[in-house]
């Protein structure tokens, strides 16, 4: 008898697992309706079209929550440096402020915008478009949501309902239209880059259409432009097709960072060391500072420290020879 019991229990848990994981004809809905929003901005900011669609989903509950319903916020966003119409509703306290929107589509924009502005998210840029996996994780351990489970949920709802086919679409839409222009990309020094002319660019997130302001090298494997008189962050990132934020946090500066003309700016994550083709070591130069030598071999500066065993944050020291590999 307890055999028998112990096996309908084990048969009445597989049914309720099979039962949760069955599709939800709004949650269907849901998806048809906004897809085509999400697979858009995931061509503008990078961000994977089934991490939106999932957070869409999870956040207002298939469109039906009061937020979502009342003020068009499919995606929890709070008022923090806001200065649209606002919502209030309780949360984690009471009557908290949520932004308020005209439309979903305004959510959709506003969500990646939000994203690609704060430091706090900018790693997760440098993740391929259809990571959708390594995205859910980042926002959870990031914080954009409370829930310990928030990237288990999200990606449970991916795979139920296949949206990363969608990253897998527009990731070919995107490559395909790369192929119509090839970037012009060498493997140059930052010395040979400086004697050279600018002409043509692509991005990661998409192909830039000419007239080109600079011409895109690489050095240490890694895609860089040279600043020209007037460049600033803004209006190369807006070149390259890159948000502002996620161009800083490659170049690993602030948010007041001021360019100077020929300074380097990598158009990707820069490496742990120096290219084979470059000397091991090099001797640090007046004027010169851990950044400036990490952009110049294209190594992260918090690497350039460890190779060299020095404490983060400490000035380079003139004549000292540093370890680039």
């Amino acid at each position: 008898m307890k055999k028998i019991l112990n096996t309908l229990t084990v048969l009445f848990l597989a049914s309720l697992c099979l039962t949760a994981q069955k599709r939800q004809p709004d949650y269907e809905a849901y998806i048809k309706k906004y897809q085509s929003i999400a697979v858009s901005e995931q061509k503008k900011y990078g961000i994977p079209a089934s991490i939106t669609l999932a957070q869409g989903l999870l956040e207002s509950r298939a469109g039906k929550s009061p937020l979502a319903t009342e003020a068009n916020n499919h995606f929890g966003i709070k008022c923090s440096d806001w200065r649209g119409d606002t919502f209030f509703q309780n949360d984690d306290q009471k009557n908290e402020c949520f932004r308020k929107y005209s439309n979903p589509k305004e959510s959709y924009e506003d969500h990646s915008s939000f994203l690609a502005k704060r430091s706090r998210y900018a790693s997760l840029f440098s993740l391929k478009s259809d990571d959708y996996k390594g995205w859910a994780n980042g926002l959870q351990s990031t914080g954009y949501a409370t829930s310990k489970t928030y990237a288990s949920s999200l990606i449970n709802l991916i795979e139920l309902y296949q949206l990363n086919m969608l990253d897998s679409e527009s990731s070919k839409l995107l490559a395909s239209n790369k192929k119509k222009k090839k970037a012009v990309i060498e493997e140059k020094t930052i010395a040979e880059a400086l004697a050279e002319s600018s002409t043509v660019v692509s991005s990661d997130f998409g192909v830039i259409e000419e007239p080109f302001d600079h011409k895109v090298y690489k050095n240490n494997g890694v895609k860089y432009v040279l600043a020209k008189p007037g460049d600033t962050y803004k209006s190369i990132a807006r070149e390259v097709n890159l948000p502002e934020k996620v161009l800083r946090y490659k170049n690993e500066v602030t948010d007041d960072y001021v360019l100077s003309v020929n300074e380097v700016v990598y158009l990707g994550a820069k490496k742990s060391k120096a290219a084979k083709n470059v000397p091991a070591t090099h001797r640090v130069e007046a004027g010169e500072s851990m950044h400036s030598i990490s952009q110049t071999y294209g190594i992260k500066v918090k690497k350039l420290y460890q190779l060299n065993d020095i404490t983060y944050g400490s000035p380079a020291v003139f004549g000292k020879v540093l370890n680039l590999k």
